[in-house]
């Protein structure tokens, strides 16, 4: 592929992680709960991807019910907590759901994230992913993971497509 931007003509799904890419990263230990904050600038791409046909699934390592909870809220079509081996998980997706690797773009941080990320048709990371993820990764987003990296290649996507910013757009 000459640009990763000529890959995003075929996507039809979007596959994140959560923890460093719809979130910071940062866990915040609060009486026996873990609290995490979800940008509501993602959240609102997130919708607006699902309302316009594309397939979004998160696999996560992390066991959170209320972020799961929260996502579901959002319209992603299924999450995947405690992911232990997130190849396996993705395998699982592509078999449901019947899309190819090149239809997908994943977005992850971390080393857990590596090797699904060699399988797809766009590899993505936020500004602030591991250094090895960033070396492999088709698109490093300027922006940080839980601060705009998700709605940054959502938009992109759907700019390409010609699918941002339409009629479809201001209604609800």
């Amino acid at each position: 592929m000459t640009s990763y931007k000529e890959g995003l003509n075929k996507i039809t799904t979007f596959i994140f992680d959560v923890d460093g890419v719809l979130t910071n990263g940062d866990i915040i230990l609060h009486k026996n709960e873990i609290v995490r904050t979800i940008n509501s600038r993602d959240g609102y791409a997130l919708q607006y991807a699902v309302k316009m046909g594309f397939n979004v699934f998160i696999i996560t390592g992390g066991n959170s019910e209320e972020v799961k909870t929260r996502l579901l809220t959002l319209g992603v079509h299924e999450v995947i907590l405690n992911a232990q081996n997130k190849v396996d998980e993705y395998q699982i997706l592509k078999n449901k759901h019947l899309f190819s690797d090149e239809q997908v773009v994943y977005m992850g941080d971390d080393i857990p994230d590596y090797k699904v990320m060699q399988k797809v048709g766009v590899s993505a990371c936020p500004q602030d992913a591991a250094v090895e993820i960033k070396a492999s990764s088709d698109y490093q987003s300027p922006f940080i993971g839980g601060r705009h990296c998700v709605r940054d290649i959502i938009e992109q996507t759907l700019r390409v497509q010609k699918k941002w910013f339409t009629e479809d757009a201001f209604e609800w």
